[in-house]
């Protein structure tokens, strides 16, 4: 059983989360979180702490702004848009259990005091940005390291708010070279 409760859009991803984990499971009803569910959120964030389970599309990347902002110790997880994608939809009811189970493995918190390790320059020099393929490279890596697709400015966002460490970056980064 996971300790933390896991935050998702709707009912048809509660579905797919039950088949993956053992966990509960509060429903934020989309972006326009219901008071009720924001009383929810904070009593499950105090108790046992929140992970962050959203569509990867704009819609889910609003979401999670939103409640992460009341909420900052919160875990993310990420599932990757072509594993959330089917019958020309994109959501979490699309993914596989496995895909689920995956993402929360690799849940992380954002960190309270970002350290601004990684730059643009860094995308540029690893092929992550400005290069033909580049979008699809950061995706993959983005997977790897279990933070989600980004453009490439939202993608230095992310590996420095959640504190992908440099070893990590360049061992990621092999990998996927490798295969």
């Amino acid at each position: 059983m996971i300790k933390e409760i896991i935050v998702v859009e709707g009912q048809n991803d509660v579905a797919v989360v039950k088949r993956a984990v053992e966990a509960d499971v509060i429903v934020t009803g989309g972006a326009r979180i219901r008071r009720g569910v924001w009383q929810q959120l904070e009593t499950a964030y105090a108790r046992r702490g929140l992970i962050l389970l959203l569509d990867p599309d704009q819609a889910g990347d609003a979401i999670r702004r939103r409640i992460s902002s009341r909420f900052p110790l919160a875990k993310h997880a990420f599932v990757p848009r072509r594993a959330a994608t089917a019958n020309n939809d994109v959501g979490i009811e699309q993914a596989s259990p496995e895909a689920v189970a995956s993402a929360l493995a690799m849940a992380r918190s954002e960190l309270v005091e970002v350290v601004e390790l990684f730059s643009a320059q860094d995308l540029y020099l690893n092929g992550l940005a400005g290069a033909p393929g580049a979008e699809e490279k950061r995706a993959r890596l983005g997977e790897r390291l279990g933070i989600g697709y980004g453009n490439a400015r939202q993608f230095v966002n992310r590996l420095n708010r959640y504190g992908i460490r440099r070893e990590e970056f360049e061992s990621a980064l092999a990998a996927l070279k490798e295969g």
